[in-house]
């Protein structure tokens, strides 16, 4: 109970931050730019918080981290549009959108469907956001008891769940990982101060920064991969006007469905808890999940509103989860959230438990933001959607250069060096060949972030056990975490042996 009450005290100190009428104007300046970015098919909100990272660096910490999370509630709801009108995913996660969307849209409902899927957005974050006020401070609490050995088997924890609980080729995934570590051992050692993997390149010693490479990997990488597949793209939009009645007819679709919306949201809050995962696989898995225990599941995929409020609300909670455990425990739920974490690293700041409780101006700043933001934007959306499909028709030829000058400049203003501009047209490339052969970029994006706070508390953790690796199993905690992660990375390995295992049988019988 005194948890609670603490929770709900420093939520107050939060509005105070995030009400504040700079704080609004970034705000919204964020959610607006979230939108676009959200509507612009193949951008994401992962490359658009990477590409304002410079940007934010030029405001306080509490409005820059506020407005870097507001551009990825933004897109959370920007992705909605094209989905639904056009039958293109602006993100990753608005694919599930489409299977029930489109054809509502295509049956002279694209109003409802919207509707719907803006309120169930809108009660996802705000159920969502109750949870993590909740469960927030609990966490970090429990967190302090955490020293080197613990926070190492979470950061394994963090790798664990790409490994076994990811999608695509193991292999892939541990390659792209291994990448994301290699990078983080380039310039100088974090105990010796002695060069490593430099080979007597000036440029090599102050190491790889965070903020080109995502950008470059999230950004220009997505930018080149958008380019193609526009190329010669035609579209052909629904009507995109919301009447009242559509505005009435979305509440009463939420509130007769209120136990998918519930479920969705749940559901999607958790999934996007667990490190790595975010909002994609939740919007699939609460579709899947209305689908499975619907009264009617073949009338999914034809165009029923449940096939629109099931994901979103799934989606947006997931959103809100993944930053539970970036605030707490230094660990981020998505990669995105890994981006907002380069964020923290931007301004000095080491995430985890302890600036959990210390920076409560900055971390309640921006829970409370989760409640402002949300808000804003469903008044943005349901008032401006016509304005926003009109996006999908500049032609790409102009957008293009714009973002790629941005990007460009945001990276040589972080620290005026010539060589991050080099990593962002280098990494750009390499995020391109990954995309096109199929190599996941969050595990990479996640191991560079945390790579060199895993060789840290690696390094501390045999300190303290005088060198002997024992020291991760003498303690209940570490062990246990371990031992889950260590699951985790042998799964796939289960999951072939027992798929090998009934083969044989089936071959028998």
């Amino acid at each position: 109970m005194e948890a609670i009450i603490e929770s709900l005290y420093n939520l107050q100190i939060g509005f105070g931050v995030s009400l504040q009428p700079y704080a609004l104007l970034m705000v919204t300046v964020g959610l607006l730019l979230g939108l676009v970015i959200g509507v612009l098919p193949g951008l994401g909100g992962t490359a658009g918080v990477a590409i304002m990272l410079p940007l934010a660096f030029l405001v306080p910490r509490e409005v820059g981290m506020i407005f870097l999370a507001a551009i990825y509630w933004g897109a959370l709801y920007g992705g909605v549009i094209t989905s639904i009108l056009f039958a293109i995913p602006g993100e990753p996660w608005s694919v599930a959108l489409i299977f029930d969307g489109y054809p509502m849209a295509r049956k002279g409902q694209s109003g409802l469907a919207l509707s719907a899927a803006f309120f169930s957005s809108f009660i996802g974050m705000i159920v969502g956001s109750v949870i993590f006020v909740l469960a927030a401070l609990p966490i970090a609490l429990f967190a302090l008891r955490f020293g080197p050995p613990e926070m190492f088997a979470i950061i394994m924890l963090a790798f664990s769940t790409f490994v076994g609980l990811g999608r695509g080729s193991i292999w892939k995934t541990l390659v792209c990982t291994a990448i994301g570590l290699m990078l983080t051992t380039v310039g100088l050692d974090i105990v010796t101060g002695q060069p490593r993997l430099t080979y007597g390149s000036i440029a090599f010693l102050s190491g790889f920064h965070f903020v080109p490479v995502t950008v470059g990997l999230f950004g220009l990488g997505e930018i080149l991969i958008n380019t193609e597949e526009r190329i010669g793209l035609q579209l052909k939009a629904m009507s995109a006007k919301m009447k009242w009645k559509d505005f009435k007819d979305g509440i009463l679709s939420i509130w007769h469905r209120l136990g998918i919306t519930m479920m969705g949201t749940i559901l999607g809050f958790f999934i996007g808890t667990l490190p790595g995962t975010g909002a994609t696989p939740a919007s699939f898995v609460g579709y899947g999940v209305a689908k499975q225990y619907s009264k009617h599941p073949d009338d999914y995929g034809e165009g029923i509103v449940e096939g629109v409020i099931a994901p979103q609300s799934a989606a947006q909670a997931a959103g809100t989860g993944s930053i539970l455990p970036l605030v707490t425990l230094g660990i981020p739920g998505s990669p995105t959230a890994a981006v907002l974490l380069c964020g923290l690293f931007m301004y000095g700041l080491i995430p985890g438990p302890r600036l959990f409780l210390q920076e409560t101006e900055l971390v309640w700043g921006l829970i409370a933001s989760l409640f402002v933001a949300n808000a804003i934007c469903l008044v943005i959306c349901l008032a401006g959607t016509p304005v926003l499909a009109s996006i999908m028709r500049i032609p790409w030829g102009i957008l293009t250069p714009i973002i790629v000058v941005a990007l460009v400049i945001g990276a040589y203003a972080m620290r005026n060096f010539m060589f991050d501009v080099w990593c962002v047209f280098i990494f750009g490339i390499l995020g391109y060949g990954m995309k096109k052969l199929k190599y996941p970029l969050a595990p990479l994006a996640v191991a560079l972030v945390l790579g060199s706070m895993a060789e840290a508390d690696l390094r501390r953790s045999l300190i303290m056990g005088d060198g002997a690796i024992g020291i991760f199993f003498q303690r209940p905690l570490s062990a246990g975490i371990l031992g889950f992660a260590f699951l985790l990375f042998a799964l796939p390995l289960i999951r072939m042996a027992i798929v090998k295992l009934r083969g044989s049988r089936g071959a028998k019988s």
